[in-house]
């Protein structure tokens, strides 16, 4: 159930926390190592993890999945990435994307950029 309270990005957010949940008590051992594979992804290293969730936003504008790009849209906004940071990240992501890639940073991510700088309760 969505609240009402909340914004159309924290909306998307909430239902992949979700379906998550929802997975990992059917799949505890693969959500479980999921977990542990991303963290230690994005954990801090040669590449700190503002460029790491960079990376991810364009990989995900690329790869089409809209609810990776709002995932780590946040994830680039929690690490203090700018706007003008993000959408350059968008940039490279259309230069090898295209127009498909394009759109989507034009639309989606902007769109919860913008939401997340106006979170709703």
């Amino acid at each position: 159930m969505q609240e009402q309270n909340m914004n159309w990005t924290k909306n998307y957010l909430h239902d992949y926390k979700e379906g998550m949940g929802q997975f990992s008590e059917h799949m505890p051992e693969v959500a479980h190592q999921f977990s542990q594979f991303s963290e230690a992804c994005f954990k801090e290293g040669e590449l700190s993890k503002k460029n790491k969730q960079l990376m991810a936003l364009g990989i995900s504008i690329v790869a089409q999945d809209e609810y990776c790009m709002i995932y780590h849209t946040k994830g680039c906004v929690d690490q203090g990435a700018t706007e003008k940071e993000i959408l350059e990240a968008c940039g490279v992501a259309a230069a090898f994307g295209g127009g498909a890639a394009l759109s989507q940073a034009v639309t989606l991510v902007q769109h919860a950029y913008k939401d997340l700088q106006n979170p709703v309760n």
